[in-house]
């Protein structure tokens, strides 16, 4: 592997609230499958299931890196999940380049060997190889840029997905990706409110009259759709690397919400009732029978936190550019998709 440019640890920006609701999408998906023990029929929002069996032979033999062996885990499944920057339900783009920013960008790697879940968080103004297309939707060359912008350069549905799906694959030295599922923003307060609202202590003061919410540092709330919506998306763009802020946010809501949603997904109905809620906002292409299967026995330990590609913010000419430590990335890959060799 080469090495690209060698930087500090930086916190990784993502939002990590939508990890949870596109997990709990997917679960959902799959428990309902398994309740109502029906066998393939697909959602409309899934399409072309893929190959699962191919990515097994990734890669073979040892690998030795700071003189520690390591073999890779072929019992690994990964998936990406996207937040896009729309409000409104999923519908094609009107031309090639207007797809939505992924906002929020993580691989979820399911590892049916060791029965555990990891989450990698990808900072959405990694600089990366970005292929790019015109307004008509031909290929017009590749460029360093913010990997956010990739799933601009498709239909906002099928092809943005891939394209951002083999772009976090490039990145990660080609980890094959198992499947993929895009979450519109706009889907986050229906979702909430399907889990009758996520309680929580504001962590700082928030004020947006359009959507009629104020939130004051330290008022201890149940947060409403429109509430949640802004806690997990707001910040002021003005200061340099703002996600931060917005960051704890949404850690917390995530840790808030994990408990809430566990209840909730004890039942069938309600299961269906908060998936339903989000249908409409969701694009995917995984097969939710297998996906039942091979989540059955997978447990998640939220307070081992969320695994991010380690790097540093810096000021571009015009945009805040994340550059990876390539070293820490390199390191990343074999804890998560390798095993260690005695």
């Amino acid at each position: 592997m080469g090495h690209r440019r060698k930087t500090a640890s930086f916190k990784g920006i993502i939002i990590a609230s939508v990890i949870l609701i596109v997990l709990a999408c997917l679960a959902i998906g799959a428990i309902i499958i398994k309740n109502s023990k029906e066998n393939s029929a697909p959602t409309s929002a899934s399409v072309e299931a893929p190959d699962y069996d191919n990515a097994d032979k990734w890669s073979e033999g040892i690998v030795t890196y700071n003189n520690q062996k390591y073999r890779y885990n072929n019992s690994i499944r990964t998936y990406l999940f996207m937040g896009i920057d729309k409000d409104e339900p999923v519908q094609k783009a009107e031309d090639g380049i207007s797809g939505g920013q992924a906002d929020a960008l993580f691989l979820i790697v399911v590892d049916k060997a060791h029965s555990k879940l990891s989450l990698i968080s990808i900072h959405r103004n990694l600089m990366t190889s970005v292929k790019m297309y015109n307004r008509e939707g031909e290929y017009v060359g590749d460029a360093e840029l913010q990997i956010c912008l990739q799933h601009g350069y498709g239909d906002g549905e099928r092809l943005s997905c891939q394209r951002t799906a083999d772009c976090v694959s490039n990145l990660f030295y080609g980890i094959p990706i198992n499947g993929y599922v895009s979450l519109n923003m706009g889907g986050i307060g229906l979702l909430n409110d399907a889990l009758g609202g996520v309680e929580l202590t504001v962590m700082q003061d928030l004020n947006v009259p359009s959507r009629n919410v104020q939130l004051t540092e330290g008022e201890t709330k149940v947060l409403n759709g429109d509430e949640a919506y802004v806690y997990v998306r707001s910040r002021d763009t003005t200061q340099f690397d703002s996600a931060s802020d917005r960051l704890d946010r949404q850690e917390q809501y995530l840790n808030k919400m994990i408990p809430t949603m566990l209840k909730k997904m004890r039942r069938a109905s309600s299961a269906a009732s908060i998936y339903g809620a989000s249908e409409d906002y969701i694009y995917s292409n995984i097969d939710y029978n297998r996906l039942a299967d091979e989540i059955s026995d997978i447990t998640y330990d939220p307070s081992e936190g969320i695994r991010e590609v380690p790097g540093e913010v810096v000021m571009g000419e015009q945009l805040e550019e994340f550059y990876a430590d390539d070293d820490g990335l390199y390191q990343l890959i074999l804890d998560v998709f390798y095993d260690k060799v005695s």
